[in-house]
């Protein structure tokens, strides 16, 4: 019988199952949203247990979608919603907080604080991060120091830190494993990617116990098998990435050069730089791209926090659409924002400004603005930052932009996908198999155990659904991307 891969796609907003078979065609998806929780402004929280139970359902009912069970899966891969901080007891393996979410702000003033302190230079020389609440360390040191009794248990060894991915393999194995991956260790702001190991002096300075935190294990390596309930036998575990390095490798973005976004809650631009870092000069990351074997490939990435989570606001906060399919008919019905420009940040603004006190606007509102030209002002607002990163990755590598491979819910808009061809000035692609997260998740795992052989058997599967090219308007484009620059300056509080 014909075996499958599970890939696990733990999101910010869902959580998700996708099995493929060996031409790497999706043969059932199952996916459950779950709560996010904002206990204060700036604030945004997960349940631990509810991300672990919306993704066991999930898996079960993808399985019994095509009437499989664990015997029929060659192995599993996983990949996640990065950054996110979940602290458990080891003891009663329950968490002692709620899962700090990535785009949680809480820890911006300790932030401003560190960099105070001169160890800004230290912390991207040795991560590749700038000081942001973005990353785990800042989050780790909160629940520490606010959670009663906490940082007493963290120095006796009995408490447990994890990104996603850690808690997912802790809870398929009951705790046999407590393991993360090379990418999602980058994220962390605790890990020295040049020597690839938790750095001391990092731990030092945020006072975290080297007993909490995860082994790290390359992203494609069998490291041990369920002992779920899930299934009805052990299951290789074999593929773990971040969700952004996931999709990079399932673009097949291996050559050095080679560029994908993702359109999702945010968006993330990630270029390969191959087997050196290149440490950013334009307020850029430097993250692992990939680990497998002994080989380490890096790449520049540039996060934008609020991508298709704009759309979400539109929806549920604004309440100009119902659903959010319902963009970009509505878009669609002006021909331009007519002047009006949204820029997206509702929980500050990453790459390549880093104003974490910056929220969002909305300029050029006249009487004649509509529900249409502050829809399609949204889609722009994407496409802009996008725009942004771009030319702050160029300067860093020094390599010009030959094309964008694009995916993501958000890459099916047709609309902003021509628009981010035009400002790009350079051809967007975006594949014919959307689940490029998953998919890359599931050939780390596909790989680990030789259900394909090589990298090589799998770059045939790749084929293109759409190619956008840019329009020969350039004096249009000149003129929305000044316009652009200028809201910039009206949202920073850098100025």
């Amino acid at each position: 019988m014909e075996k499958y891969i599970l890939a696990v796609d733990q999101g910010t907003s869902s959580s998700r199952a996708i099995i493929f078979n060996k031409h790497g065609e999706s043969c059932a998806v199952a996916q459950k949203e779950f709560t996010q929780y904002f206990p204060k402004s700036g604030w945004v929280e997960h349940n631990p247990h509810e991300i672990w139970s919306s993704e066991a359902s999930v898996i079960s009912e993808a399985m019994a979608k095509m009437g499989i069970n664990g015997g029929d899966i060659a192995a599993i891969g996983i990949t996640n919603q990065r950054e996110t901080t979940i602290v458990w007891d080891v003891e009663t393996e329950e968490p002692i907080y709620n899962a700090i979410v990535w785009q949680d702000r809480r820890t911006a003033e300790y932030c401003d604080e560190l960099k105070a302190q001169g160890v800004t230079d230290m912390i991207h020389e040795k991560t590749g991060l700038i000081i942001d609440a973005y990353f785990s360390a800042t989050k780790i040191k909160w629940i520490l120091d606010n959670v009663s009794g906490a940082r007493a248990r963290a120095q006796q060894g009995k408490l447990r830190f994890g990104t996603v991915d850690s808690w997912l393999v802790w809870r398929l194995t009951k705790g046999a494993l407590h393991i993360t991956d090379a990418t999602n260790a980058s994220r962390t702001m605790l890990f020295n990617i040049h020597t690839l190991q938790w750095d001391e002096d990092l731990l030092r300075l945020f006072d975290i116990p080297l007993s909490m935190m995860p082994k790290v294990k390359s992203c494609s390596e069998v490291y041990g098998y369920t002992q779920s309930a899930i299934f009805d036998q052990p299951v290789a575990i074999g593929g773990i990435a971040g969700d952004q390095q996931a999709a990079l490798f399932g673009q097949l973005c291996t050559e050095p050069g080679s560029v994908k976004n993702t359109y999702g809650t945010g968006c993330f631009l990630l270029m390969n730089s191959g087997e050196k870092p290149i440490m950013s000069k334009n307020n850029l990351l430097t993250t692992i791209a990939l680990k497998r074997g002994d080989k380490v490939t890096y790449a520049l990435e540039g996060s934008i926090f609020v991508g298709g989570s704009v759309v979400q606001w539109l929806r549920d906060g604004l309440g100009i659409i119902k659903s959010s399919g319902e963009i970009e008919a509505l878009a669609a019905t002006v021909p331009d924002t007519g002047g009006v420009y949204f820029v997206p940040a509702l929980t500050g603004m990453g790459a390549p400004y880093w104003d974490q006190y910056a929220r969002g606007s909305i300029t050029g509102i006249s009487r004649g603005t509509t529900a249409a030209h502050i829809a399609r002002a949204a889609l722009e607002g994407i496409a802009f930052q996008t725009l942004d990163i771009v030319q702050a990755m160029q300067k860093d590598a020094e390599l010009p932009l030959a094309e964008l491979k694009v995916d993501g819910g958000a890459s099916r808009n047709n609309l902003m996908m021509q628009f981010q061809a035009d400002i790009l000035n350079t051809k967007v692609i975006r594949p014919r198999n959307p689940e490029t997260t998953a998919l890359g998740a599931t050939y780390l795992a596909g790989l680990a155990v030789g259900y394909w052989k090589s990298v090589e058997e799998i770059r045939d599967q790749w084929q293109i659904d759409s190619m956008f090219m840019p329009t020969d308007n350039r004096q249009y484009v000149e003129t929305a991307v000044k316009g652009w620059r200028e809201a910039i300056q009206r949202t920073l509080t850098k100025n």
